[in-house]
């Protein structure tokens, strides 16, 4: 009698739960890309922890035209921190509890919402909590720039303009995944230029291939030499006699990165037009396909002249940053 029970106890919560739907769905994010909530009290935020995070946060974003934050902190005391934060993208919760044993960092996903990103960092003293920030510095603002590029690309996989990727493909063997809103503006045999604009922004992907010989070819001045060369021939300004170029008065920046298994080198500047007043930043991912023995690259630019750029970059940057062979 008793197993009888317990079976038809099973039974009903079964029942009970898949009328219910089964785990609910959480709820969407929210706050503004490239914002992060920074949860601790006005005493360890106006002092050496709070210092430590905005030293690695609030920094300067690389190789944009005009001074813009890496991401904009907004600091929510304790008390405060209610279900209304609670389901903003980016979290950081900074704990300082004496006699802790030792300083820690706890990275989470979807706490409280989705896709969301959670950072615990606990530590016994204010002093201790700065040499962890400190320490973790890189891990610390590689997890919030990975979770930005994350949201970015999954947006761009849900809303696709497969025949986009599908042109791509085929000429180069691999493509990004682009979000609808983007549209094809030229096509050779080595380049394909896809944009997506508005009145007052131009947000362009470039794709282009060339032969590759030795590894001079990566150096960064050969690199920059090549790109002048194809955006002259390729991507012509509004007025005669004008075309894109690197904007040679703040040096761009070459390193090499490892992402999704594979290696290829990232390269950033800002672009102008020559002859005329435009300009913007760029990114670019450089591939070695040494099967064909060619070099990809994949370039992201901005035009924005009315507006702040970093989320416009981060944006055409996430979807460079999906490139997949196929």
């Amino acid at each position: 009698m008793r197993k009888l029970i317990l079976l038809l106890t099973i039974v009903a919560g079964t029942i009970i739960s898949s009328c219910t739907g089964g785990p609910q769905l959480m709820p969407n994010i929210s706050g503004k890309a490239g914002e992060v909530v920074i949860v601790v009290n006005k005493g360890n935020w106006e002092s050496d922890p709070g210092a430590a995070l905005r030293s690695v946060l609030a920094i300067e974003h690389p190789f944009l035209p005009q001074s813009e934050p890496l991401f904009n902190l907004i600091n929510i005391p304790e008390n405060a921190f209610t279900s209304i934060f609670q389901s903003h993208r980016n979290i950081i919760i900074l704990n300082v509890i004496p006699n802790l044993p030792e300083s820690k960092m706890v990275i989470q996903e979807n706490v409280w919402a989705a896709p969301q990103i959670v950072v615990t960092i606990s530590a016994p003293t204010p002093q201790d909590a700065a040499s962890i920030i400190s320490r973790e510095s890189d891990k610390l603002a590689n997890a919030l720039l990975q979770a930005e590029r994350n949201r970015n690309i999954q947006n761009a996989k849900k809303y696709e303009e497969k025949a986009l990727r599908d042109i791509v493909t085929s000429k180069f063997g691999g493509s990004p995944f682009f979000p609808k809103g983007y549209n094809l503006r030229k096509q050779t045999e080595d380049f394909i230029w896809i944009s997506y604009e508005t009145t007052y922004t131009n947000q362009g992907i470039l794709i282009y291939k060339y032969p590759y010989t030795d590894t001079t070819d990566l150096m960064i001045e050969n690199l920059l030499a090549r790109r002048n060369e194809i955006l002259q021939k390729n991507v012509p300004g509004q007025l005669e006699n004008t075309y894109m170029t690197t904007n040679m008065l703040f040096d761009p920046g070459m390193r090499w990165v490892k992402y999704s298994k594979r290696n290829f080198i990232e390269l950033r500047g800002l672009w102008e037009v020559q002859n005329d007043f435009m300009g913007g930043p760029f990114v670019d991912h450089i591939f070695l396909d040494k099967e064909n023995r060619n070099i990809i690259v994949l370039e992201a630019f901005v035009y924005a002249p009315r507006y702040d750029k970093r989320n416009y970059l981060r944006q055409v940057e996430s979807i460079i940053y999906s490139f997949e062979f196929f």
